[in-house]
């Protein structure tokens, strides 16, 4: 099953590039590095319904990293919450599909998100209401690394323990950059999983591009009691694309015909021989 998951993934992740760059420009690199965590978390771990979409018993997925809402897009429109033929919406004056994530626009989106570390906080909130209500579902929350310099985030972290909230499974997809440089050098976050841990949280330290070791921490995630449970999924900034990967400037930004094309045949390679595979 993962390694089927690995190949839908990588066709998200053409697609993604193909939209954001039609949209003339966007956030490619926290988009492509958060592919495989989207992909296995709607294709294997999260129970919803396309037809239902706030059914009470569904699962919940926050992207607190609000920014990555081009791979979201697609994944919900490939699972049916919208038409395909509304993804060339994405980021045009007057279209449905903003920039970042918006609950009031889009079929699927559980919080509208932007501000970092707000995400979080909201999904905590979800968390405990649904433990209040005595219903079984898991929220799920995506965070950047960059995104948790934030003093919200560590505050939401506090509190999740302290509630005891083992139903929230937070992601943090930490490709080590952010807008205005490597992560590291513009705070460093280092002991990253002892400080979770520190703050009473269960946590695991994966490859966040491999859907099998993705798969298992889920897994483990939901077997721990009365704390909460982080996965550092350790990943690639502009993941598939040479000239995107480890380099900042990629977070947000526009990109020349020529480069589209370099990085459209590149990834194009790559899944076809995942799919001779």
């Amino acid at each position: 099953m993962s390694s089927d998951i690995q190949k839908i993934a990588q066709e998200i992740r053409i697609k993604t590039f193909k939209a954001i760059h039609n949209a003339g420009g966007g956030h490619f690199g926290g988009s492509l590095s958060a592919i495989e965590i989207l992909t296995t978390l709607y294709y294997e771990v999260m129970r919803y319904n396309p037809e239902n979409p706030k059914f009470t018993t569904r699962d919940r997925l926050v992207l607190s990293k609000g920014h990555a809402g081009p791979p979201l897009y697609i994944i919900l429109a490939e699972k049916g919450f919208f038409p395909k033929e509304m993804l060339v919406e994405l980021d045009q004056n007057g279209g449905r599909l903003p920039k970042h994530v918006d609950r009031l626009k889009v079929p699927g989106i559980e919080v509208s998100t932007g501000p970092l570390g707000q995400g979080f906080s909201v999904a905590a909130g979800m968390a405990a209401g649904a433990k209040a209500d005595n219903l079984n579902v898991y929220v799920y929350v995506v965070l950047g690394d960059g995104e948790c310099n934030e003093g919200q985030v560590w505050e939401t972290a506090m509190n999740a323990s302290k509630y005891k909230l083992d139903n929230l499974i937070a992601i943090v997809d930490r490709n080590t950059g952010q807008v205005d440089g490597c992560s590291d050098e513009v705070m460093c976050l280092d002991p990253f999983a002892a400080k979770w841990e520190a703050f009473g949280w269960h946590a695991q330290e994966i490859d966040g591009h491999a859907t099998d070791e993705l798969l298992i921490a889920f897994e483990q995630a939901k077997k721990i009691k009365e704390k909460p449970s982080v996965i550092i999924a350790n990943t690639v900034k502009g993941k598939g694309v040479s000239f995107m990967e480890n380099v900042y400037t990629f977070h947000h930004t526009k990109i020349t015909d020529e480069q589209y094309l370099i990085g459209l045949n590149e990834l194009e390679g790559r899944w076809k021989n995942d799919r001779i595979r």
